[in-house]
């Protein structure tokens, strides 16, 4: 019997996660949520940020697991083009077309743009990730299994935002502003990443201004 009522338990949780319940501590990697963004911003746990102890070299970035020649930087550039480029054995880049959508600028060349982390490397330390493993934040700052962690915009607008959260940072373009808290959300989410109470607050009263709308990711821990 004992067997048979783990079984259910186990049953009615991934059910749960699959209907996009918050994803509790059996929800496991790999684990799908479907839900809406206000439901992902509700559902985030709630935390006071601490900075203690953070440096960007806690977070090895810019590997390239494949051996292509192609960090990871790069291939985030590569993989958003809208025109592709052209890419050389050693991962030179020339030609393109990007556009930003932080500031809805397009671009020709990679030579204005940089990657972002969607969720900063600072942010996300303050967040939780002064918790994982060295192999855990290697992972997060690297993640190109969800293209939400990671996008390729404008220089200039990587700059303004720094390492500051919704509450202290909008994208440029009003119009960005729906997407943007939603990827926010999802990678969050993914991460089992908490939020301050300015971040939820903010978040909040953006999302009332946004159509309600689905979101699905996968469980990176």
């Amino acid at each position: 019997m004992r067997k048979l009522s783990s079984l259910v338990s186990v049953l009615m949780i991934t059910a749960a996660v699959a209907a996009g319940s918050a994803p509790g501590a059996a929800a496991a990697p790999g684990d799908t949520v479907s839900t809406t963004v206000e439901k992902a911003i509700a559902d985030l746990p709630v935390a006071a940020e601490d900075s203690a102890g953070y440096s960007v070299g806690k977070f090895r970035h810019w590997t390239d697991p494949d051996q292509d020649g192609c960090d990871t930087r790069a291939e985030v550039i590569i993989a958003e083009a809208t025109t592709p480029p052209a890419v050389d054995r050693w991962c030179t880049i020339t030609g393109g077309a990007w556009h930003s959508y932080y500031d809805k600028k397009d671009h020709t060349g990679a030579g204005a743009l940089d990657v972002d982390h969607l969720v900063p490397l600072a942010e996300a330390w303050r967040s939780g990730a002064s918790a994982w493993s060295d192999e855990e934040r290697e992972r997060y700052a690297n993640d190109m299994a969800d293209p939400r962690v990671l996008a390729a915009v404008t220089a200039a607008e990587k700059r303004l935002k720094g390492d500051r959260d919704p509450a202290r940072w909008e994208p440029s373009d009003d119009s960005a502003d729906c997407r943007y808290i939603a990827e926010w959300a999802a990678v969050k989410g993914r991460w089992k990443l908490a939020v301050d109470s300015g971040e939820l607050a903010a978040l909040e009263n953006m999302v009332a201004e946004c159509p309600t709308e689905e979101i699905t990711y996968e469980l990176a821990l």
